[in-house]
């Protein structure tokens, strides 16, 4: 205690002792009022509530997402992947977990890493709705120079970017899309690997894809070491996601860092999926040439046959295009050329006729088309627009501002958004309530996707989904033996990951591809995914009749 220094502030004392033998006033009243409300708001009386709740009323949160806040900041120390189904709102429960740091006074610098089409969403959600502060990042900016900024990580990751961001000393790091960051060899983990930060979320509507190794990458950002090195992970588990409903000593220390909520266990489910299957009937002239196209590729490869008919389903003018750039190639411009001549006679689609009747049905509603293809995206627009029906595109080649505008346009204007792929992920719809899936996407996960931008947080309505396939073709094919046998539209597709897992498939688009590739004719492609749909059928049933307690369910 002899060795221990004290230091006054002797003219601090002086002036105090001088006020008091005055009897003067230290402040204003006013002053002292507005420091005192200051630390009132300050203090939480109970650790266990969220102090964030009382200035966001506005806000109608779910249980589920006030559960994950406190989940997030008490039992895991804002170190946590938020991994709800898509549309249960991990924006909103992340939203809520910041707004709750930044109020206890716990975080001030904040690093938020998102796909670059959603860096203006995320800015406009956290001002708008948390009031927080946050600014996208501009070519301009210093990193240091705002607390509360968001960038995509890919600029992020790009010199000088990377060394200034890893010089900084980050209270929190959100990163969304997490399941971005599955292959620790590249260089978007290492730079969310080796970012300084107290606190760290990771958003994910699928933290694991197809590999165990994944989650572990993920837990490694969040707690290194949680899991055990890589090498001790790998021998102990190996690399079977099933593992963690077999393990259950692994089970709970996933659980200790992530939380999972799914529909069917939350209040979302007061709206429902009205699912319509809509078979529609070629015109004579478009089904001979389907056949004649179906005749005249067999020489073609297995891939480049199965493109061209999923094209001409989907519209003349995607078909068209993919014949032209084969004509341009001479060993395949004399069996091309007369297809070309063809199909340059073929009237409107008859999908699109049939898109006009559904929307003329829905008059006055807002109404969203995903096509596979920009052709038929443009076609459509045009279509629409000479029945008096008006639209506009959503594409992957926009930029984010144009996103937005698009957007906009389309909950202000327009009746229709017609997008492609990129419309699948990340933009949220909720004042939309109608979706048409002109083209079927063969992977089913990417369905789930569209669908999730209707049916999430914030709708009101129950949501219309309609299936367009044309009868007879390779599309009805996958629609009748695959979607509509296994009930994947309503009932498997929240667990078709762990369905296809069972079985030792890692990508179910591929498995349909390899099917078509395998196989002499369509015949017996048919027998192919009639056998496929049975055995993913029956195993839904195992899973359903054992214990649905996955890790992160």
């Amino acid at each position: 205690m002899k060795n221990i220094k004290l230091e006054t502030d002797k003219q601090f004392i002086k002036e105090l002792d001088e006020k008091v033998n005055r009897e003067e006033t230290f402040s204003s009243w006013d002053l002292f009022s507005m420091a005192y409300q200051t630390e009132l708001t300050n203090i939480s009386p109970n650790f266990g509530e969220l102090h964030a709740l009382n200035y966001l009323s506005h806000i109608d949160f779910l249980p589920h997402q006030v559960e994950t806040a406190k989940q997030a900041i008490q039992d895991m120390n804002g170190r946590a992947i938020l991994a709800d189904e898509v549309g249960l709102g991990k924006t909103i429960e992340a939203g809520l977990i910041l707004k709750e740091y930044l109020l206890r006074g716990l975080v001030k610098k904040i690093l938020i890493l998102v796909p670059a089409s959603l860096v203006n969403q995320w800015a406009r959600e956290l001002n708008e709705k948390f009031f927080i502060p946050a600014v996208p990042y501009r070519k301009n900016y210093q990193w240091s120079q705002h607390d509360i900024l968001i960038s995509s990580i890919d600029t992020a990751k790009r010199s000088p970017h990377r060394e200034e961001i890893l010089d900084i000393d980050y209270d929190l790091i959100l990163i969304d899309e997490a399941h971005k960051l599955k292959n620790h060899q590249t260089q978007n983990y290492k730079l969310v690997r080796a970012l300084k930060k107290k606190y760290c979320l990771l958003l994910t509507a699928t933290p694991i894809q197809n590999h165990l190794i994944e989650i572990f990458n993920l837990v490694s950002i969040l707690k290194p070491g949680h899991l055990g090195s890589y090498d001790s992970f790998i021998k102990e588990y190996g690399n079977d996601r099933n593992k963690i409903k077999q393990n259950a000593m692994l089970r709970k220390l996933i659980q200790k860092v992530m939380v999972r909520n799914t529909r069917k266990n939350t209040s979302l489910n007061q709206t429902s999926r009205k699912i319509e299957t809509v078979r529609v009937d070629f015109s004579k002239i478009e089904n001979d040439f389907y056949q004649q196209l179906s005749t005249s590729i067999q020489p073609l490869s297995t891939f480049a046959k199965i493109t061209l008919l999923r094209e001409i389903c989907s519209s003349r003018e995607a078909c068209y295009l993919s014949l032209q750039k084969m004509s341009k190639e001479q060993e395949t411009k004399e069996l091309i050329d007369p297809l070309l001549k063809e199909i340059e006679g073929l009237p409107h689609h008859s999908k699109a006729k049939k898109v006009i009747e559904l929307i003329e049905h829905h008059k006055d509603e807002k109404v969203i088309i995903f096509t596979e293809y920009r052709a038929t995206q443009l076609y459509l627009q045009w279509y629409l627009q000479q029945h008096n029906i008006t639209s506009v595109p959503f594409r992957g080649g926009f930029k984010g501002g144009k996103k937005d505008w698009m957007k906009q346009l389309f909950k202000n204007h327009a009746q229709v958004l017609i997008a492609t792929e990129a419309g699948g992920e990340g933009i949220n719809l909720q004042f939309c309530n109608i979706m048409i899936n002109y083209d079927l996407p063969w992977n089913p996960m990417r369905l789930e996707q569209r669908i999730g931008r209707i049916h999430r947080y914030g709708q009101e309505k129950d949501v219309y989904i309609y299936n367009f396939a044309i009868k007879g073709t390779v599309e009805d094919h996958i629609m009748s033996l695959l979607y509509e046998k296994i009930n994947l539209f309503q009932q498997v597709i929240g667990q078709l990951d762990d369905i296809l897992a069972e079985l030792d498939i890692n990508n179910l688009e591929s498995e349909l591809y390899s099917i078509y590739t395998s196989s002499s004719s369509h015949g017996e492609a048919k027998i192919k995914l009639d056998n496929l749909a049975s055995i993913i059928q029956n195993k839904n049933n195992e899973l359903h009749n054992e214990e649905q307690s996955y890790g992160y369910n």
